[in-house]
């Protein structure tokens, strides 16, 4: 299965989480950026990032020592998180944000709907079966209604997708989960720790993970940073 990809446009990504039950109050803007006196004007509180990155060989190379050295040293991985495997083509876009709604649930107060129910149903699976729900959803489905969503709200994009396009960049989510900060990749082998972290410094420590992500492939300039927000 290949999906449409989705932008990275705040606004469409917006629509797309109050479509599935996220309140209004809560949405998804854009960070600028990176630089501690930047991220000051970042609405508060700041629960999760989303980053759009190049897949390039160089992130490749990284992510493969980084896996290699967490197996070796291992790392700390909280009970209550909720990761979520990558089978579908192009779905990293819904993907992070379900793993940025997923491990809010508690902050958001998620209205009765779709994302409700994906996560009552997905508490208790593994990463793996989690994935599983939307490769192989069918149209009866919570998974297939949040699929349906996706390939709508990708259409609503400026710029003209394709299913069958090779796409070279890829949304990860970042999140704060039991004093930890956690990159959420579903196509990795597994999440990873980068530290400590709270409420107060949450969106400085994922701004720093963003930044080397950024300095990796200096050379590009396609990255975009996204924060998912509380408005007044």
């Amino acid at each position: 299965m290949a999906l449409l990809p989705l932008e990275s446009n705040p606004e469409v990504m917006t629509k797309f989480i109050h479509l599935l039950g996220v309140p209004d109050k809560w949405s998804i803007v854009d960070v600028y950026d990176l630089e501690p006196e930047a991220l000051v004007w970042v609405p508060q509180p700041v629960i999760a990032l989303i980053l759009l990155f190049p897949c390039s060989d160089k992130f490749y190379d990284h992510a493969q020592k980084e896996a290699e050295q967490i197996k070796e040293k291992g790392q700390t991985l909280v009970n209550d998180l909720i990761y979520m495997k990558q089978y579908v083509s192009n779905a990293c876009g819904s993907i992070a944000l379900i793993h940025c709604v997923a491990n809010n649930a508690d902050r958001l107060d998620l209205q009765d709907g779709v994302f409700k129910k994906i996560l009552e149903e997905a508490k208790n699976l593994t990463p793996e079966e989690r994935g599983q729900m939307l490769s192989q959803s069918n149209s009866n489905s919570e998974a297939y209604k949040l699929i349906t969503a996706h390939q709508e709200l990708a259409m609503e994009g400026q710029t003209e997708v394709n299913p069958n396009e090779q796409v070279n960049h890829h949304f990860v989510a970042l999140v704060r989960k039991g004093g930890y900060l956690y990159e959420l990749d579903g196509r990795k082998e597994f999440p990873v720790n980068h530290g400590p972290t709270n409420e107060e410094t949450f969106l400085q420590d994922a701004a720093k993970v963003c930044q080397e992500f950024i300095k990796r492939d200096s050379e590009d300039v396609n990255f975009t940073v996204m924060a998912l927000v509380q408005h007044d």
